[in-house]
């Protein structure tokens, strides 16, 4: 008779470790920084690296009352998998999915008049109202309507809204240097946002929202917190920026932990090359471990030398270069076990590096770090019940 028991499961030659936990506790955390404003859990970018779905479930759990995306097909993705609440967008080109939105019950952001236009029709052609937040662009130059032709797209808005084609839910801006703190942009945007809702206030918008604070202003200027707090790196634990803080300093903790089992332990003499280029070569006998990781599953090739991993308790560095599926590490005569967890990066608890190590060692910050983990790295998630 065929023996049909379990094959035992293989280690992951790499894993990215999503705490469920860690991310309802940080949206809780945010929501009491902000404690007049809704939250908008931002989950581009399959929520930075983190997975979408899974960490978009886990926030509204833990009371985000707005998921929000870049692009419309994310944003879709997330009502395919019968997420509730409220839903916006706003990376929109020419053509996109605008009745597919509408229909969704997707809250669109609309900068100028060619996308109120396709907006429209779409709504024409659904036959519902497209809900509709109006962006300004108070100073970030990116996105957005200008002032000088605000009060063209605010009186067109309303037209379409008097005609039931559109329901103007929201007005909107963004910051450019709110992770600088003092910078004086900061002040200026708020003053001509101030103006800017005003204006369309006067005109007869009755928005749902007015938002403006990312997760450097959610976390440092309660002056910018309005109606909604749209928090993106946030929710994972990660703080902006250095200056603005550690993640610890406001009660948040980071999400994802990325590590590797060692594919290869070896001994080798003095004077050896250690990957393409020889960039590094051992100053004596050592040992090299081998992490079955490289630039194709996001390790920065920019850490080449410097990213830190934490090897049988103690921190390494990159020896030579990062290659396109692994890279190596001086062990300094240490023989752990091939098969031996190395850890890029986690919370810091363990003595672990911490995503914002690898930015500082790649020339970057911390969000491309855990954004860019790629698809051939599985996220495993823990601690997905919900914990109160």
């Amino acid at each position: 008779m065929k023996d049909t028991a379990p094959l035992p499961t293989a280690p992951l030659r790499a894993r990215a470790e999503i705490d469920l936990a860690a991310l309802r506790s940080n949206v809780r955390a945010l929501r009491a920084l902000a404690p007049g404003a809704a939250l908008m859990a931002v989950v581009k970018s399959d929520a930075y690296g983190h997975g979408a779905v899974p960490c978009a479930r886990a926030a509204l759990d833990a009371g985000a009352t707005w998921l929000g995306t870049a692009t419309p097909e994310e944003a879709l993705e997330l009502r395919a998998a019968g997420l509730p609440g409220r839903v916006m967008c706003w990376l929109w080109t020419p053509g996109g999915p605008w009745r597919q939105a509408i229909e969704a019950d997707v809250d669109v952001s609309v900068s100028g008049m060619w996308a109120l236009r396709e907006v429209t029709a779409a709504a024409r052609e659904a036959g519902l109202p497209a809900r509709v937040q109006l962006k300004a662009d108070t100073g970030l130059g990116r996105n957005g309507c200008q002032p000088a032709d605000w009060a063209e797209l605010v009186g067109a808005a309303l037209r379409a809204e008097a005609d039931g084609l559109i329901r103007i839910t929201g007005l909107w801006s963004h910051f450019a240097c709110a992770d600088e703190p003092g910078h004086p942009s900061i002040a200026a945007q708020l003053t001509r946002f101030l103006e800017m809702t005003a204006y369309a206030e006067d005109q007869g918008v009755r928005p749902e929202v007015r938002h403006m604070a990312n997760s450097p202003a959610t976390l440092t200027l309660p002056e910018a917190h309005f109606d909604l707090v749209r928090t993106g790196i946030a929710v994972y634990g990660i703080s902006p920026g250095p200056e603005i803080g550690t993640p610890a300093d406001f009660g948040l903790r980071p999400v994802m932990t990325l590590a590797a089992s060692l594919a290869l332990v070896k001994h080798v003499p003095g004077g050896h090359g250690i990957s393409y280029g020889h960039h590094y070569v051992t100053p004596g006998e050592t040992t090299l471990g081998l992490v079955p990781v490289g630039y194709a599953d996001g390790v920065p090739r920019h850490a080449s030398g410097t990213g830190p991993v934490l090897v049988g308790g103690k921190w390494r560095t990159i020896a030579g270069r990062v290659a396109m599926d692994q890279f190596v590490v001086d062990l300094g005569g240490d023989r752990p076990e091939t098969g031996a967890e190395a850890v890029l990066f986690g919370p810091g608890d363990r003595g672990e590096p911490t995503a914002e190590d690898w930015a500082q060692a790649a020339g970057t910050i911390a969000y491309e770090i855990v954004t860019r983990i790629g698809t051939r790295v599985p996220r495993v998630y823990v601690n997905e019940d919900r914990d109160g």
